[in-house]
């Protein structure tokens, strides 16, 4: 059937390229016309700061949103007229922009010179739109002078100084040059961009329509973009080498294109299989946003095998025997690979198979060790550079009010049926807990059924110490206080949800890599019908990614590995990090384990 669908597209090359052009034109304008959005619920459910949320939404909702810090410093002060006039006017301002509900003045740093305004907004921070948050960013820009220094700090900024800085772009130049030193040829080199770019392009309009009916976060467009390129660019590249090849051989470019679909085109299929098979392991976490990711990328994966099985032989009939041409004169490169660095270095292992392979696994065994150091949590803005206006005004906020002021805690309190008093009773109760600087009086709302009280740690959102705070209130402080005063309350806020998330997926990231590994060790059992190959492909490709958590938590606790990537001290790795690497170089590693033992396979 392969055969058949490979000389079928090279047969018909005009028809397949029309119909491909077709695709991506059609599903860009049924995207755009009929996509739906990255709304995504990020809360873990059952976790205590998820029933803080759910509180808050239903009594609270001016708390239940997201919040900005817009944090403003004056050398003469802000206390005086010029100054308060400029903030009340920005705070009129933004208080008039869609989706916030609350412009709250806070209080004056004890030195005078930096003050602060609280902006709530109507939904989480995760689901705020970017052009609600870039409105604020704007207006507090537009209000800077000489006098005055206004800078915004919180999760929203973060999230849309993060979505500013893509690097697609970066990437497929890098892979342009890449390929240009593998091929030496611009019209080889740039197949497997065109390939990847017409299966990214249908697989992404079909992304934004699932958008409708399952929760796709922002991220996972992003994964599936850069897997999508990631494994197109492979797939067609080894597709092209297998046709170059025979080509070499003496092959008509008809026989060419068979012989590289029927056998590359083979490998190609069940490569992506293996990486379809390693991104739905991600459900294995047990949360429902990672459904879109698994379906988004299997998506985009899907259509580039497709693009490489179907528009890659066609683009090979244009090419035809012209594939070589337009030379690089600087790069120089061999078809059949004999005498090259590859094949001396393959002969060197093939020498001394022992020797290689013990010092390989000693390698990986010393770089795998610093991973069980390796510490969850969320990094905050303090990690920043000094040109992103979240990290500017952490700083400001950290030396004005105390670096715990960058990550309050969230107590919700369930007051119904309470006695009076019971409010104060347990603000009281988390006021002596160690590791608490200050606690802002309670806030009840109108109904009188519930209360809020904002909770400043001494440390900051990224630092052990506050999360051991939150189990500390959590476990020791809040359950006899709550008995007593009888009523209940949560822990929320943007810093306790993010060290249940770490938690959670912490607990469950054992299960996810134990799956995907014995799904794949199934398939690749299926393919080449060897328990050996199966079982030494698992094994390789566990050390290698363990290799890799290693490198991961030795440049996480900053020093000269850490400065080399902007770490420069002590930073927890987020949990979704390791997930998402295990995901995608699993996937990637097993594509390079099929590319080789077919190619060993088919020249044995």
């Amino acid at each position: 059937m392969l055969r058949r669908l490979v000389t079928w597209s090279y047969d018909r090359r005009r028809r397949v390229v029309a119909l491909w052009l077709a695709a991506v034109v059609a599903a860009s304008v049924i995207a755009g016309v009929a996509g739906g959005d990255n709304e995504v619920d990020f809360t873990v459910p059952g976790s205590d700061s998820a029933e803080a949320v759910e509180l808050l939404q239903e009594r609270f909702p001016e708390f239940a949103g997201g919040a900005v810090d817009v944090v403003y410093t004056s050398p003469d002060g802000v206390t005086g007229p010029g100054v308060t006039a400029t903030v009340d006017r920005l705070a009129g301002e933004i208080a008039g922009v869609d989706h916030v509900v609350a412009v709250e003045p806070g209080p004056v740093a004890p030195g005078g010179d930096t003050g602060m305004l609280r902006v709530r907004f109507d939904d989480p921070a995760e689901q705020l739109p970017a052009a609600a948050v870039e409105q604020v960013m704007d207006l507090a820009g537009e209000a800077e002078s000489d006098a005055l220094q206004v800078e915004l700090g919180g999760y929203p900024i973060e999230t849309v100084e993060q979505s500013e800085a893509g690097s697609e772009s970066v990437g497929a130049f890098a892979a342009l040059v890449i390929l240009l030193v593998a091929f030496g040829s611009a019209l080889a080199a740039g197949l497997p961009l065109v390939v990847a770019g017409f299966g990214l392009g249908v697989a992404l309009g079909g992304v934004w329509l699932m958008a409708n009916v399952v929760d796709v976060p922002d991220f996972g467009v992003q994964i599936a973009t850069m897997i999508g390129i990631g494994v197109g660019i492979d797939y067609a590249l080894f597709v092209v080498t297998r046709y170059r090849s025979a080509l070499a051989e003496g092959r008509e470019p008809r026989q060419a294109v068979e012989l590289a679909g029927t056998t590359a085109g083979r490998a190609v299929v069940f490569a992506g299989s293996t990486v379809v098979i390693s991104i739905f392991g991600l459900v294995l976490m047990g949360r429902s946003y990672l459904w879109g990711v698994a379906l988004a990328t299997s998506l985009a994966v899907t259509s580039v095998v497709l693009a490489s099985i179907t528009v890659l032989p066609a683009l090979l009939g244009f090419a035809g025997r012209n594939i070589d041409r337009l030379r690089m004169p600087w790069f120089r490169h061999d078809v059949e690979g004999r005498r090259t660095l590859s094949w001396r270095w393959s002969r060197v292992m093939q020498r001394r198979p022992l020797a290689a392979g013990l010092a390989a696994l000693a390698v990986l065994l010393v770089l795998t060790a610093p991973a069980t150091g390796l510490r969850f949590g969320q990094p905050d803005a303090g990690n920043g550079t000094d040109d992103l206006t979240s990290k500017r005004a952490y700083d400001l906020v950290a030396d004005s009010y105390g670096p715990g002021a960058n990550g309050p805690l969230l107590v919700a309190v369930d007051l119904d049926g309470a006695a009076p008093g019971a409010t104060d009773a347990v603000a009281a109760a988390v006021a002596g807990a160690p590791g608490v600087a200050a606690v802002v009086p309670p806030v009840v709302n109108q109904a009188g059924d519930a209360a809020v009280i904002s909770v400043i740690p001494t440390t900051g959102p990224q630092d052990r110490a506050t999360e051991d705070l939150v189990h500390t209130l959590r476990d020791d402080v809040l359950p006899p206080a709550t008995e007593a005063a009888g009523v209940t309350a949560s822990v929320g806020g943007v810093t306790a949800s993010f060290i249940d998330d770490s938690e959670q997926t912490a607990a469950r990231l054992p299960l996810f890599i134990g799956g995907v590994v014995v799904l794949s060790f199934v398939l690749l059992m299926t393919v080449f019908r060897s328990f050996a190959v199966a079982l030494k492909a698992a094994a390789m490709n566990i050390l290698s990614i363990g290799a890799a958590y290693g490198v991961m938590a030795v440049a996480a606790e900053g020093g000269r590995l850490g400065g080399l990537v902007g770490i420069d001290s002590a930073t927890p790795v987020p949990a979704w990090l390791p997930m998402t690497m295990f995901a995608v170089l699993f996937g990637l590693s097993m594509d390079y384990e099929v590319f080789l033992l077919s190619r060993v396979r088919e020249e044995y």
